[in-house]
């Protein structure tokens, strides 16, 4: 019941609030870890992928290339992990108040999207440097980053709740889906392009929703990639489906979760 989500609206804003904050509370260098993850993650990457293992970046400058894959893929990782507790992590608050459930996701898809606005913030900074040396070729594609994210928070949604529903019976799922994302990263082209594959595995990326989301985000910004629209039509479909399958088993498991959890 979206309409009820939306009279409940300042919820979700506390919610947003609560998580943020909570989530740097007693550190010391605060949303400073923000910058810390990306670059030092991207350093790795250029070592590791770049100069040893020597994978292609399509000929896109390697700190962008990569860093550009994290930043995306940081947003997603952290927007599944957290939907997928929402009812063993906050089982305490739904068991005293009501409030629709699904308040709870939408929050932490939200609260998540300033920790990629500054993370953003760092790839355009570095992008705008080698925008200026005319070493990137973006092109009118940027226009479509705003629909990008929205697809990638509502994977992350749909998936985080399909998981967030099993964890209350099967509590193995979620040591299962913490490393089960971590594998999911290697079958994403973050730290390739998707020009490097063949064969069938060139056939099963292309059917990965988040396939043509970072294609399409590379494409874009830095003018390489082997992107196409029937892609991103596919990552689309996809998508929605899982979206509405997680809606529909969230809000059967919501009325009768606190018997298992």
């Amino acid at each position: 019941n979206l309409k009820e989500v939306w009279r409940y609206k300042d919820l979700v804003y506390m919610f947003v609030k609560r998580y943020f904050v909570s989530s740097f509370k007693q550190t010391i260098l605060g949303p400073i870890w923000f910058f810390i993850n990306p670059i030092f993650t991207t350093i790795v990457y250029i070592v590791v992928f770049g100069n040893i293992a020597k994978l292609s970046t399509d000929g896109a400058p390697k700190i962008l290339f990569y860093l550009a894959g994290i930043t995306l893929w940081n947003y997603f990782s952290s927007c599944l992990n957290a939907t997928s507790t929402v009812f063993t992590a906050n089982a305490g608050i739904f068991g005293k108040v009501y409030f629709p459930r699904l308040a709870m996701p939408i929050s932490i898809v939200l609260s998540n999207l300033m920790r990629f606005g500054v993370q953003m913030g760092l790839f355009l900074l570095i992008f705008l440097y080698y925008l200026v040396k005319g070493e990137v070729q973006p092109n009118w594609w940027i226009l479509a980053t705003p629909f990008l994210i929205l697809l990638m928070a509502m994977f992350a949604l749909g998936a985080g709740m399909i998981f967030s529903s099993l964890t209350t019976k099967y509590r193995d799922v979620q040591m299962l889906l913490s490393f089960g994302v971590t594998l999911y990263m290697y079958a994403t082209p973050v730290i390739y392009p998707i020009s490097s594959l063949r064969g069938i595995f060139k056939t099963l990326a292309f059917y990965n929703p988040l396939t043509g989301i970072f294609e399409c985000f590379k494409y874009a910004w830095l003018g390489v990639g082997d992107f196409n629209v029937k892609m991103l039509l596919i990552s689309s479909a996809i998508i929605i489906l899982i979206l509405a399958v997680g809606t529909i088993v969230f809000n059967k498991v919501e009325k009768s979760f606190m018997d298992t959890v």
